[in-house]
C-alpha cells in the first residue's frame, strides 16, 4: 500500500510538468481581451499550438470545445525581470544557478544553460496565469530583489579582470510548460547603474560612468583588431575575450542593455549615455521615473517596473509613488509590471501588483498590455505571445472573473495549445496534509 501511495506522489509532481499532448481547441463565449482590445462573446481558436482565429461566432466542427461563458479568456502573462526557472531558494545558493560570481566571466554569462523545467516554482507561477517569462542573471541591487553578497571590493581582481562585474549576464526567455522551457537565450544584457552601478566600480557614480564607457571602447577596438588580439599585438584588456565578444552585440546596438536605475538625476544620466554610445537600452525600476517621464518617453526607452514601490528605501527611492506607473504610461512610455521577490516564487503576483496600478490611476486596458503585449514587444517578440491574435502562440488562460482581482482563478491554462494541470506542490502538500488517511505522513511514521 505505502508503494501505490509513493508512486501516487511520484505521478502527481511528474504531472506538474508533464501535461497532455496538443489539442486543437476552441474557447468559447466568454470576455476576451485580447491584449489590445475587448471582444464580448467571443471564440480563440487554437490549432497545432497556434492561435488561428479570434472572433465571434460557433466553434469549428470536430474541435474540443472549453466553455467560457461568465468567464474571462486572456493572453498567458509574461514575467519580466524574473527568477523562474533559475532558483528554487534563495537563501540555498547551491540551486541557484542566476548569479555568477567569476570575474573572468561577466558579461558572457549566459544562465540558459542552468535553466530548470522541473522546478517547483513554475506550476505555482502557471496558477498566476504566467505562461512567459524572461529570466534576468542577478547583480547587486537587480530588480525584484535580486541579490547577491559579493565584496565591496571594486578594481581589477584576479586576472587583472574587473571585480565584481561590472554586468551581472545575459537574460533568456522561456515558456513555463513542457521539458523544453527555453525560447531564447541571449536577449538582453543586464547591468546595473545607480547605488548598485557605483559599488561595482568604485563606489562613486561618476566612475561607473567613465568605466563603462571605457568598456565599450575596448569592445569595440576588440571587434575591430581580432587577429591582433590573437596575435597577443594589443595592450591587455579589461575583460576576457569571453566577455568581449558578449558586448559586441551591445556595442553595436543590436542587442539590449537592462539598466536597473531608480533615481531621477540617473536616469536623465543613463539616457545621455545611451544617446553618446548609440546603445539600445531598457530602464529596470525607474521608481523615480514619473519626475522624467518626458524625457524617457523622448527617448523611446521602455520601463520594467514595481508600481507599488511607494517608500523611500534608500536616497535614489525619495520619491517613489504609487502613481508611477500610471505617469509614465500617461506619457508613452512603453510599461511592463514585474512581480515581487525576484519574480520566481511571486511571480504570479504580477496580476495583483498590475491591478494595484489601475487603482492609482493607470487604465485597466493599460494594465492588461504591461503584463501581457508589452513585454513580449519590449524583448522583440511582438505578435508571437502575450497577445491574442492569428499566428501567436497558443497561451491562453480562462479566468473565473476580471483577472487583476486576486478572488479570480484560472480555469484553464494552456501553453502553445496545450493544457497544463492546475496544480502545484503547495497545493499537493496542502491536501496531503489536511486529508489525512493513507499517505497523510511518511512511510516511517506508521512503524
Amino acid at each position: 500500500m505505502r508503494i501505490k501511495t509513493l508512486l501516487a506522489g511520484a505521478v502527481a509532481a511528474f504531472a506538474l510538468t508533464s501535461p497532455a499532448l496538443a489539442q486543437d481547441v476552441a474557447i468559447t463565449g466568454g470576455q476576451v481581451l485580447t491584449g489590445t482590445s475587448v471582444i464580448e462573446n467571443g471564440t480563440v481558436v487554437i490549432r497545432n499550438g497556434k492561435v488561428v482565429s479570434v472572433g465571434t461566432g460557433a466553434a469549428p466542427a470536430g474541435l474540443r470545445v472549453i466553455d467560457a461563458r461568465g468567464k474571462v479568456v486572456t493572453p498567458g502573462f509574461v514575467a519580466v525581470d524574473s527568477g523562474l526557472g533559475g532558483t528554487e531558494v534563495g537563501s540555498v545558493r547551491g540551486s541557484n544557478d542566476l548569479a555568477n560570481r567569476a570575474n573572468t566571466l561577466t558579461a558572457a554569462f549566459d544562465l540558459s544553460y542552468g535553466l530548470d523545467p522541473w522546478s517547483f516554482t513554475l506550476p505555482v507561477a502557471r496558477l498566476g496565469g504566467v505562461t512567459r517569462a524572461v529570466v534576468t542573471p542577478q547583480h547587486g541591487g537587480s530588480g525584484g530583489g535580486h541579490s547577491h553578497d559579493d565584496s565591496d571590493f571594486a578594481g581589477a581582481g584576479s586576472g587583472g579582470f574587473q571585480t565584481p562585474g561590472l554586468f551581472a549576464g545575459q537574460a533568456a526567455v522561456i515558456k513555463l510548460g513542457g521539458a523544453d522551457i527555453l525560447v531564447k537565450p541571449r536577449v538582453a544584457m543586464v547591468a546595473p547603474f545607480g547605488e548598485a552601478g557605483k559599488a561595482v566600480a568604485g563606489g562613486a557614480r561618476g566612475a561607473e560612468f567613465v568605466l563603462f564607457k571605457e568598456t565599450l571602447a575596448e569592445v569595440r577596438t576588440y571587434a575591430r583588431n581580432k587577429a591582433a588580439y590573437e596575435r597577443a599585438d594589443m595592450r591587455a584588456l579589461s575583460l576576457s575575450r569571453a566577455d568581449m565578444e558578449a558586448l559586441i552585440p551591445v556595442a553595436e546596438g543590436r542587442m539590449p542593455l537592462i539598466v536597473t536605475v531608480n533615481r531621477a538625476s540617473d536616469i536623465q544620466q543613463v539616457l545621455r549615455l545611451a544617446r553618446e554610445e548609440g546603445i539600445k537600452i531598457i530602464m529596470d525600476g525607474a521608481a523615480e521615473g514619473w519626475l522624467v517621464a518626458d524625457e524617457i518617453a523622448a527617448a523611446n526607452v521602455p520601463v520594467l517596473l514595481h508600481p507599488i514601490t511607494n517608500l523611500p528605501a534608500n536616497f535614489e527611492m525619495r520619491a517613489a509613488r504609487m502613481q508611477n506607473a500610471a505617469a509614465l504610461n500617461a506619457a508613452g512610455v512603453v510599461i511592463a509590471i514585474k512581480g515581487n521577490e525576484g519574480s520566481a516564487h511571486r511571480a504570479r503576483d504580477i496580476r495583483y501588483n498590475a491591478g494595484n496600478a489601475v487603482s492609482h490611476g493607470l487604465p485597466f486596458a493599460a494594465a492588461i498590455q504591461a503584463i501581457t503585449v508589452n513585454p513580449a514587444r519590449i524583448f522583440g517578440f511582438d505578435g508571437q505571445f502575450g497577445e491574442l491574435k492569428a499566428g501567436a502562440a497558443g497561451d491562453v488562460v480562462v479566468w473565473s472573473g476580471d483577472p487583476l482581482e486576486p478572488l479570480s482563478q484560472p480555469s484553464a491554462v494552456l501553453i502553445d495549445g496545450v493544457e497544463q494541470p492546475l496544480q502545484a506542490r503547495n497545493l499537493l502538500l496542502r491536501d496531503r496534509y489536511r486529508t489525512g488517511g493513507e499517505g497523510a505522513m511518511p512511510p516511517a511514521y506508521g512503524n
